[in-house]
């Protein structure tokens, strides 16, 4: 059986983990779809390339407002759909080019046969098998697939394939109401299509500040069908005539399904107990704050390992753990550390957080004010018209930091000068005072959120 000094099963995050650091080791990788992993190939990158040309349309759409008129003449799907994985694939593809020139690449799922050894079931047909003095498990997860769309037989799409469908569907029913589904939702909505949102939960992008969550709710509802609390009982109908049967009697008719339901970690194609390696009662591989799993010599990162599955989160686990197949030294080895992790929603409007949430702090006891400002009481929010927009910071009477949520245009970026704040120790007052904030910009909207905790 081949033997190889290290092995990386997952080429998202894990391709980053090997450079010159390892040169004269025997490594591998393993990818069972496409190199590159999530973000490049059905996550971050293409949605937000398919987004941001959905903001695009709505601003056409829009214009009138600013005494502007001015029509969406044509939808260019194919072009759409090329202009990203155009550009994305030929990267995948480079880098399995890469890695095959420098190293030895299997392309199957890989599972464990036994302490630091595993089998991978070829793309191409057959199996090859390895063992490994060390092993990185970077598998990430896949879609979660509710029983009545599986037993139904009925033709769906996940956040997986829906971005290289051949043409834009009229109606397109949407199963889910997390970032995810929000996310694709604007998009096909942003391009011209009906949509339809089915959330099991009371709102929208539950979990995020209760603000966020009923801001965004309202206006997913100006713009979609939606329909919460509700679940689907059954799936029936044909490829191009889907029907979602609800509980309260509502039928819901679409050409197309898109199942957006949430993701799953893929532990459970690794036949880890063969490994000895633990996993949490929600399947997510059990890791120490070095990346260590439960059993000696395998590492584990990202979605596969991680409560919170982000890009950002997994390229520094990704950082860490090539840090720590390094040293030989165990006061040498650094931490994960996931203290403050920020997020964004790339839809519209758009949503920066980071940190607690209002709720979070009353569950918790912790005493907080509340500074919150709207994007309508600024400058350049009157000049983009910005009604529903907001900064809202949490902090405590000492002015720390404790969240930051925003909702409206650019939030995503407005909110990392808060994320910088928090992990640097600034407090409240002294972000606010320490700079010059630029007017009539945008980032007024944040100072003022600031000032307003002062009034308290």
């Amino acid at each position: 059986m081949t033997h190889h000094d290290l092995v990386v099963v997952g080429t998202g995050s894990g391709n980053t983990i090997v450079d010159d650091r390892f040169a004269g080791l025997d490594v591998a990788h393993v990818e069972a779809t496409r190199f590159g992993g999530t973000c490049l190939n059905v996550g971050c990158i293409p949605t937000k390339m398919l987004a941001y040309a959905a903001e695009v349309a709505e601003t056409v759409r829009s214009a009138s407002r600013y005494g502007i008129d001015a029509t969406v003449d044509r939808i260019r799907w194919p072009d759409i759909r090329e202009r990203v994985f155009g550009r994305l694939d030929p990267i995948g593809d480079d880098g399995h080019s890469y890695r095959s020139e420098h190293g030895t690449v299997y392309d199957g799922w890989a599972r464990f046969t036994g302490p630091r050894a595993m089998t991978v079931d070829l793309t191409g047909g057959g199996t090859a098998g390895f063992t490994a003095d060390r092993i990185v498990l970077a598998g990430g997860g896949r879609p979660l697939v509710p029983p009545p769309v599986t037993d139904s037989g009925v033709p769906f799409e996940t956040s997986d394939t829906i971005m290289r469908i051949d043409e834009l569907p009229r109606h397109l029913a949407v199963l889910g109401g997390g970032y995810i589904a929000a996310e694709l939702a604007h998009v096909f909505g942003g391009l011209g299509c009906e949509v339809t949102l089915v959330e099991a939960a009371d709102t929208l992008l539950g979990g995020m500040d209760e603000t966020v969550v009923e801001r965004f709710t309202d206006a997913a509802r100006e713009r979609f069908t939606v329909h919460t609390g509700r679940s689907v009982e059954k799936v029936t109908g044909t490829a191009g005539d889907v029907r979602l049967h609800l509980d309260d009697g509502t039928e819901v008719r679409a050409d197309l399904l898109l199942v957006a339901a949430g993701r799953t970690p893929n532990s459970d194609r690794l036949d880890v107990d063969r490994a000895g390696i633990e996993l949490h009662d929600d399947g997510r591989v059990r890791v120490d704050a070095h990346g260590r799993t439960t059993a000696e010599g395998v590492w584990a990162l990202g979605d596969l390992s991680t409560a919170h599955p982000l890009k950002h989160v997994a390229n520094h686990e990704a950082a860490v753990v090539a840090h720590n197949l390094t040293v030989s030294d165990p006061g040498e080895l650094r931490a994960f550390d996931d203290a403050l992790v920020p997020a964004a929603v790339f839809t519209t409007p758009q949503i920066g957080t980071v940190g607690r949430t209002e709720q979070e702090c009353r569950d918790e006891g912790i005493a907080y004010r509340v500074g919150l400002h709207e994007y309508s009481d600024v400058a350049y929010g009157w000049a983009m018209e910005e009604r529903r927009g907001f900064c809202k910071v949490l902090a405590a009477p000492d002015g720390t930091l404790l969240g930051a949520h925003l909702l409206g245009p650019q939030a995503s970026t407005l909110v990392q000068q808060l994320v910088q704040a928090m992990a640097l120790g600034a407090t409240a007052p002294r972000l606010a005072d320490a700079q010059y904030w630029i007017h009539p910009a945008l980032p007024e909207v944040v100072e003022n959120a600031l000032r307003a905790l002062e009034d308290q």
